[in-house]
């Protein structure tokens, strides 16, 4: 496959994965684009607990105790690319039934961020589960890759959540910024919401240049063909956002993420962060 303006979807082994196949094929098939999936096997998994390798041996004993732990993680990784293997063919399977016209498979052994930083050339959209393996439990949890991947890369990103659906209704959470300007030029530039009707929402704290940001927002999306509604609503972001989804009935949100530096966001919190934790629906996040 040409590393070309693909999407690129990151997957592990969790419930999660058949979201994020489901996604990314809608998108793939929507921008006529090849799609690819990523498993990243972790280089340096967290072993439970075992024998009992301590206390002092001698050097034959060290020097068997070495073979051995040798082909024990040897046969755990051949265990690993061969369990991600069945797994990407499946999830490629599922992508074709879906309509991706061309899908492709990769693994890889490393650390997540750095892999798919290292894959990012040619990329067009990421498309990532919002939740992984380690949130099966807490259920309102963020995979912890997720803010880091975003932060890494300066690509979309769609990150998906259970049960999707192809979107009917998109909303675009509009601050008159340059990241969601050129989001808006984005959707209006790219297929894969043509067609959708957009709400185009500017809430927060409101500046005089609000309503001609707007206009320009709304004109441009029109110029493209798409049927826009503008709502200009004072008041918190998160709960401008978060009532208009449900009143709404929006099925994906377009938005600007993390647009301050990591130690504010461990200080003070993120309006994004919060955002993807109470939000159920598949949610576009732009740098």
């Amino acid at each position: 496959m040409k590393n070309e303006n693909k999407v690129l979807a990151c997957v592990d082994q969790s419930r999660y994965a058949v979201h994020v196949a489901h996604c990314a094929a809608w998108a793939a098939h929507r921008m006529d684009a090849p799609l690819e999936f990523l498993h990243v096997i972790d280089s340096h998994p967290e072993r439970g607990p075992g024998d009992d390798h301590s206390g002092a041996i001698g050097v034959d004993a060290q020097e068997s105790l070495l073979a051995q732990l040798s082909a024990e993680d040897e046969a755990r990784a051949k265990s690993a690319r061969e369990q991600g293997r069945l797994f990407l063919n499946q999830l490629r399977e599922r992508a074709l039934a879906a309509g991706a016209a061309r899908v492709d498979v990769r693994q890889r052994h490393g650390a997540l961020e750095d892999t798919v930083v290292e894959q990012a050339q040619g990329v067009r959209l990421l498309v990532l589960g919002r939740r992984g393996a380690g949130a099966e439990v807490a259920r309102r949890e963020l995979g912890h890759h997720v803010e880091h991947l975003v932060r890494a890369l300066n690509r979309p990103i769609l990150t998906v959540t259970e049960d999707f659906k192809a979107p009917q209704r998109v909303m675009i959470a509009f601050d008159g910024g340059t990241v969601t300007r050129r989001g808006v030029e984005m959707v209006a530039g790219s297929p894969l919401f043509r067609g959708l009707p957009i709400l185009l929402l500017m809430s927060g704290k409101q500046s005089r240049d609000a309503p001609k940001s707007l206009d320009w927002a709304r004109d441009t999306l029109k110029a493209a063909g798409f049927e826009v509604t503008v709502s200009l609503v004072p008041g918190d972001a998160e709960t401008v956002i978060a009532t208009a989804v449900k009143e709404q009935s929006i099925d994906m949100l377009i938005m600007g993420a993390f647009g301050h530096s990591p130690l504010r966001g461990l200080l003070f919190g993120s309006k994004t962060t919060d955002l993807l934790r109470s939000s159920r629906i598949p949610t576009l996040l732009l740098r």
